[in-house]
């Protein structure tokens, strides 16, 4: 039988031990590891849930990386065309972990109403687009078809429709400028048959969606040209090294740049999130260890007669200890099971309610998203039981400064 284990059972299942004088004070640290499992959860739920969404909303309108031509071009707009005859085109196979390649072209236009006019960017794509994440994004209408090879339907923001008053089935015409700007331009007309908002006011201000043949066929590309190539991986945490071999097997005349360095400011802000869940999960640690050392010490001083009778019975230092400890650990251990419970029904209640608000223009999300994995969960639990209980250990060390004889007459 572990004894240490049986005596800690006991102190407690016992009545004395909840209407004692440090009653108030267990509570106080159960209540501290609950209440900073709570922040710690929900610091890493809304961190990383952040982090995701808006690498979803780049990578939404970029892909994972981006094969283009090497030029001095700093626009958005394709200018020397790519030829879609290559070897990693349709399917990238000799890399792995790229899920998918898609070929587009950008071209720069003004959007005229009677009324109004405003500049925008006509991203054109093809029946090998990927329209996942504008699913997502959709508002009102469907994804637009370009069964038809001069398909004139689009995908515009809510952004741009509310600006130029347009709605769901209006038609426009959009002015594209020729190289030599003595001759009128071109004029497309477009239907819009999809409005999506992404929140992402950079690039829902700056793109329309459309057919691709309409700017191969402005800038006199042939059938099989295109502006570059977008390419989406399966792990984004493995997008430097992904970058690096997806290069490595293109040609030399490609180049080959990922979000993290076209949008180094969005991605860096991003990261500054990770300082900052670990520095809430430092400082609840240290506040749940603090409680934690205080409840022990009381504990000790409750029980100083409990532990010099135990001494002259013949129990090490180690084993008074050990007892202790264990009394801790069940307190611990009740702290993060209520700090689970109310954790975890939180980030529910924000996941499917949407009950915690964001402004888009600072955060680009309307909501808080919550990002749920039983991995960090599992974790933070086992990681915040040792660190306490390590921290622990220091303070249990007065038990052995306790001379037995003393201790039996401590009143």
């Amino acid at each position: 039988m572990n004894y240490e284990y049986f005596i800690a059972k006991r102190i407690i299942g016992g009545k004395v031990y909840k209407s004692s004088i440090s009653a108030p004070i267990i509570k106080i640290g159960i209540a501290a590891i609950a209440i900073g499992m709570v922040v710690m959860m929900i610091a890493i739920a809304t961190g990383i849930g952040l982090q995701e969404k808006i690498r979803e909303k780049v990578v939404a309108f970029n892909g994972h990386a981006t094969i283009t031509n090497y030029d001095s071009n700093v626009s958005q707009e394709s200018v020397v065309p790519i030829s879609k005859i290559q070897a990693f085109y349709p399917e990238f196979k000799t890399v792995k972990g790229v899920t998918h390649i898609q070929a587009v072209a950008a071209k720069f236009g003004v959007i005229r109403t009677e009324t109004d006019f405003e500049g925008a960017v006509l991203k054109g794509v093809g029946n090998d687009y990927n329209w996942q994440y504008f699913k997502e994004y959709l508002v009102e209408g469907r994804i637009p078809s370009f069964e038809k090879k001069w398909s004139e339907e689009v995908l515009i923001s809510e952004y741009l429709a509310n600006r130029l008053g347009f709605r769901l089935g209006n038609k426009f015409q959009m002015y594209f400028l020729k190289d030599d700007t003595e001759k009128p331009p071109n004029i497309i007309s477009f239907e819009i048959v999809g409005i999506y908002n992404s929140r992402f006011q950079d690039f829902d201000e700056t793109y329309l969606i459309g057919n691709l043949r309409h700017i191969q066929r402005i800038n006199k590309w042939k059938e099989d040209e295109i502006g570059n190539f977008e390419v989406f991986i399966e792990d984004y945490n493995d997008i430097e090294r992904m970058g690096v071999e997806i290069y490595q097997n293109t040609p030399s005349t490609l180049n080959v740049s990922t979000i993290n360095e076209k949008f180094y400011s969005i991605i860096e802000w991003v990261k500054i999130f990770d300082k900052n869940i670990y520095g809430i999960i430092g400082i609840m640690i240290l506040v749940a260890g603090i409680n934690m050392i205080t409840a022990l010490l009381v504990l000790i001083l409750e029980r100083t007669q409990m532990i010099g009778i135990l001494k002259a019975l013949g129990s090490s230092n180690w084993s008074i200890r050990k007892v202790f400890l264990y009394n801790a650990s069940y307190l611990i251990v009740l702290g993060l099971f209520w700090g689970n419970v109310l954790g975890l029904g939180m980030l529910l209640a924000q996941k499917y309610f949407k009950i915690l608000e964001m402004n888009p223009d600072v955060y680009y999300v309307t909501e808080a998203p919550v990002y749920i994995n039983w991995s960090y969960i599992v974790g933070l639990n086992i990681g915040t039981l040792l660190l306490c209980l390590l921290m622990l250990l220091v303070p249990s060390y007065i038990i052995t400064k306790i001379s037995p004889v003393k201790a039996i007459r401590f009143e």
